[in-house]
């Protein structure tokens, strides 16, 4: 088939051309990076945290009216506490400590090589624990050991600024200090300078997320310091046995407020629960861009529909003489498509350009990294196929209109 024409009437009737291409472009570029802000954020929500069958482990946090006026009073508080859920049945194992994964709450800290540092090497989030977190989350333990009690540093924080000096490391924080060669057995260094508290690695673990459990690599790198720390608050981390969670929290909360006068449960949340309200922003932005994309293909296959509808009444006279000299009706079908393919491709390559722009605001705006190539691709493909798609029905209304009636409607 002869291109030339085809051009001859798009330059003929440019406005219409320009309004659909600019509506393709504009739809590519949003379409594509919809679909990779869908993707990151699903995958993201998606990560493992590290603890083994999240759905048995649930944290509670306890508070007391009056907190003990020693620090021997206020661990043997938590010793208390501590007893009193181990002993509820179904209870696996219990973990004092200062935050938990995906909870959104906790300390983040700088970690250095070597005190003459000028800055960081890197920050990671700081557990607090004098309990097993290996066993208590599930974790796995891929070099060194775990945690002793031997290991626990006993802190009164009114008159100590040690922060413990045994702990373990994720093995992303893990290569973050040292990319090559074996963090286990090495000291390391909280802060900078004078001030820096020195600390060693006995052991690593293969993945603990943060508490904000990050984009990326940030969401990894976190330690766990053999340390109790003696404050009156106490948060507890409790796996049960598979099934028993839901059960053991409410006697969990029972219990506690029942064994020692004058304290309350603060907080008393499942890690599913922890999960959800943690990704529920991302879930609902997947959700958002997920509906406005499918919106705007419709809203891209109406212009084309009206726009080839348009042209086909607007040419009755030519397709009746067409159809006069021997056209078949395949003919005047691969017209219509070959043409709205033309223009579809026009606003293609604009919306190539238009998407990477779109995507550099968006990585200097959100923790996103570069549009793949492949994003490209697929919406450059499923804009030709909603143009082709769009195009057809109108196109075939076309080719089956009678010579005579469209000689005669001129």
């Amino acid at each position: 088939m002869e291109i030339r024409p085809i051009f001859s009437s798009l330059l003929r009737n440019k406005t219409g051309a320009l309004l659909i291409a600019a509506q393709v472009a504009l739809s590519l570029a949003i379409v594509a990076n919809a679909l990779y802000i869908i993707k990151d954020r699903v995958e993201r929500t998606a990560r493992p945290s590290g603890v083994a069958d999240e759905s048995s482990l649930f944290r509670i946090g306890i508070a007391q009216l009056k907190d003990p006026e020693t620090p021997e009073g206020k661990v043997d508080l938590q010793e208390r506490n501590a007893a009193v859920l181990r002993a509820i049945p179904g209870v696996a194992a219990v973990a004092w400590t200062n935050q938990t994964p995906l909870s959104t709450s906790g300390w983040n800290m700088g970690l250095s090589l070597d005190t003459k540092q000028a800055e960081t090497t890197t920050n990671t989030a700081v557990y607090f624990g004098p309990d097993s977190f290996v066993k208590t989350y599930g974790l796995k333990l891929v070099e060194g050991r775990d945690i002793t009690p031997d290991d626990v540093e006993l802190i009164d924080p009114d008159k100590s600024q040690s922060l413990g000096k045994v702990a373990l490391f994720t093995r992303a924080l893990a290569k973050k200090l040292m990319p090559t060669g074996s963090v286990v057995g090495k000291t390391f260094y909280i802060g900078t300078g004078a001030s820096a508290l020195p600390l060693q690695a006995v052991g690593v673990v293969e993945r603990l997320q943060s508490p904000w459990a990050q984009s990326g690599e940030r969401g990894e790198l976190s330690m766990m310091l053999a340390a109790r720390r003696t404050e009156g608050y106490s948060r507890f981390s409790v796996r049960t046995e598979p099934g028993q969670r839901d059960r053991v929290m409410k006697e969990a909360e029972a219990a506690v407020a029942k064994a020692i006068p004058g304290q309350m449960v603060v907080h008393n949340d499942s890690m599913d629960k922890d999960r959800h309200d943690l990704y529920r922003n991302d879930l609902a932005i997947a959700w958002m861009l997920g509906v406005v994309t499918v919106l705007l293909l419709l809203v891209t296959a109406s212009g084309i529909v009206g726009m080839a509808t348009l042209w086909v009444n607007q040419r009755r006279k030519q397709i009746g003489v067409r159809r006069a000299l021997g056209a078949r009706k395949v003919d005047v079908l691969r017209y219509f498509i070959l043409e709205n393919f033309i223009i579809t491709t026009g606003g293609v390559v604009a919306g190539l350009l238009l998407a990477v722009g779109l995507n550099q605001l968006l990585v200097s705006q959100l923790e996103l990294t570069k549009l793949p190539l492949g994003y490209l691709a697929i919406g450059s493909l499923v804009l030709w196929l909603v143009g082709v798609a769009a195009v057809y029905a109108p196109a075939w209304r076309a080719s089956g209109i009678s010579p005579a009636i469209a000689t005669r409607s001129a």
